[in-house]
């Protein structure tokens, strides 16, 4: 099984400068905090360029947030591949891929939880809402379907509380209340899950 990925427009070159710039500020300043000047200046390009590929930053917002989910999938996919066998080990292997991502990727948390909590509550019809819903619901659906796979018992509940542990170490990482969140979370995923078969 590989995770599906959504299907993402080809860039133009001065697109993909700029939707590499925008992400790499995004996600290190915040979504507020960078305007569109910062951004078509760090991408070599002026603003008629970007508006003219992505039509608004909030566009733009979406696709960064779309790319680095892009990228997150083919990351999970490329773990799962090296646990082909359903199990607890291939779920848990959910919690090794998001360790070995944040090693590179995530030094402040999840870009989606970022992006969530500077947009408000997500009833103004802002495009970042639904995207990064979408997000969180497809892990859920991955952990349900790998559980399925499994046969653990209950497994959308299990899948719930798998969800919380991956949510409540990928937090920690960027709070950095403690070193190493995903191997604490993984531990306690193993226990719940053995206890399940």
């Amino acid at each position: 099984m590989k995770p599906s990925v959504p299907e993402l427009a080809p860039l133009t070159p001065g697109a993909r400068r700029v939707l590499d710039a925008a992400s790499t500020l995004f996600y290190e300043k915040g979504i507020h905090a960078v305007g569109v000047d910062t951004i078509a200046d760090a991408a070599g390009v002026t603003k008629k360029t970007l508006y003219d590929r992505f039509g608004s930053k909030e566009t733009l917002v979406v696709a960064y947030l779309q790319h680095r989910d892009a990228r997150w999938r083919d990351h999970v996919a490329e773990q799962l591949a090296r646990v082909p066998e359903p199990g607890v080990e291939r779920i848990l292997a959910i919690f090794d891929a998001a360790e070995s991502w944040s090693d590179d990727n995530s030094s402040k948390g999840c870009s989606a939880i970022n992006a969530r909590a500077e947009i408000g509550d997500g009833h103004d019809g802002h495009p970042v809402f639904p995207e990064v819903s979408r997000q969180k619901v497809w892990l859920l659906d991955l952990f349900d379907e790998l559980c399925r796979d499994a046969s653990v018992s209950k497994p959308r509940a299990m899948a719930e509380a798998l969800m919380l542990l991956y949510e409540g170490a990928i937090v920690t990482l960027g709070m950095e209340t403690f070193a190493n969140p995903f191997p604490a979370a993984r531990r306690v995923a193993k226990t719940l899950l053995e206890q399940a078969r």
